[in-house]
């Protein structure tokens, strides 16, 4: 059985280990706090794109647990505890998410800045980037200039017919049908997505407010857009991050819109987060946060093309 043997070779372990000691003195200059919280917990995301591991029999659970997608809840709990500036480096899980650039368990940069916007953290996040990758020139897109400058479609007003049509232009769908968010990410994922970062640190900004997920929405001249960016190397997605929505009754909403989307969809509802929501009615300080995938920032140092060679372990040898 050669599955017993490490999928990344000791040197690239031995790069991994100097990132990590790279991210830590990066926010130790700035006085950012390490913090570490649960992976495995009674509540997890609703987002119906997205999927956790549920852990259901145990000896100490009352009831099924959720292993954490992504630290944000608990952070955010911190956050409203008046944590200040917080960062960690976690596990997280998905559920259905496994190729080239995903594995089902991966490592995730999380952070957050209060009193940021999401250009000022755009900023420190091309900041440690370029403290791991070397000095890059940065680029900065909106979402709507990005799909107007390299697509010709404004993806605010067109109407699902003609961004179908753009698509269908390029990609063979079949007989696929949605609504305007899956032509758009389709768009965005094969089309423009490959170009992104070529040499560069490429951040994408203020997304249909569809596609807000925990973001800030606010009025941009005749547009509704979410305060989100992502960040791209090399055609490859590194960070996604949001200027927080911090007002627990319209997060409340959003939750219970994901569930009725995902009763539509024919998936489980999942339980909301009641300690996120009562933390984000105590107070969450006006903030910026993002998630940064480590796996993915290495394999970029290394010039790995598959995550599996950056890691000790991956899903197939565990």
């Amino acid at each position: 059985m050669e599955h017993w043997q490490p999928a990344a070779d000791l040197g690239i372990l031995r790069q991994r280990a100097g990132l990590l000691s790279t991210i830590r003195r990066f926010f130790s200059d700035r006085g950012v706090l390490e913090v570490e919280t649960p992976q495995l917990c009674s509540h997890g995301i609703t987002d119906p794109a997205i999927e956790p591991f549920i852990v259901a029999d145990g000896a100490a659970l009352a009831r099924p647990r959720f292993l954490q997608t992504s630290p944000e809840y608990a952070m955010k709990r911190l956050l409203a505890a008046q944590s200040g500036p917080i960062y960690q480096i976690a596990r997280a899980f998905r559920d259905g998410e496994a190729g080239a650039r995903h594995n089902p368990e991966f490592s995730l940069l999380e952070w957050y800045r209060p009193g940021f916007d999401h250009h000022e953290l755009m900023r420190e996040v091309a900041a440690l980037a370029e403290a791991c990758l070397g000095a890059r020139q940065v680029e900065k897109y909106s979402y709507r200039q990005l799909f107007l400058e390299r697509l010709a479609v404004d993806p605010f007003t067109a109407s699902v017919a003609e961004l179908e049509a753009v698509v269908r232009s390029h990609l063979d769908p079949g007989d696929m049908a949605g609504e305007r968010d899956l032509w758009l990410d389709l768009l965005m994922s094969h089309l423009l997505e490959p170009q992104l970062g070529a040499g560069t640190l490429c951040f994408i900004y203020d997304y249909p407010d569809s596609q807000a997920a925990l973001a800030q929405v606010v009025s941009a001249g005749d547009v509704s857009v979410g305060q989100r960016f992502e960040l791209y190397a090399e055609g490859m997605e590194l960070a996604n991050g949001y200027c927080e929505l911090t007002d627990a009754t319209q997060q409340r909403q959003r939750f219970e819109r994901d569930n009725a989307l995902r009763r539509e969809r024919g998936q489980p509802e999942r339980p909301l987060d009641e300690y996120l929501l009562a933390a984000m009615a105590h107070g969450l300080p006006n903030c910026s946060g993002v998630a940064l995938g480590v796996d993915r920032l290495l394999m970029l140092m290394t010039g790995a093309s598959s995550i599996q060679d950056v890691l000790a372990f991956d899903w197939q040898r565990c």
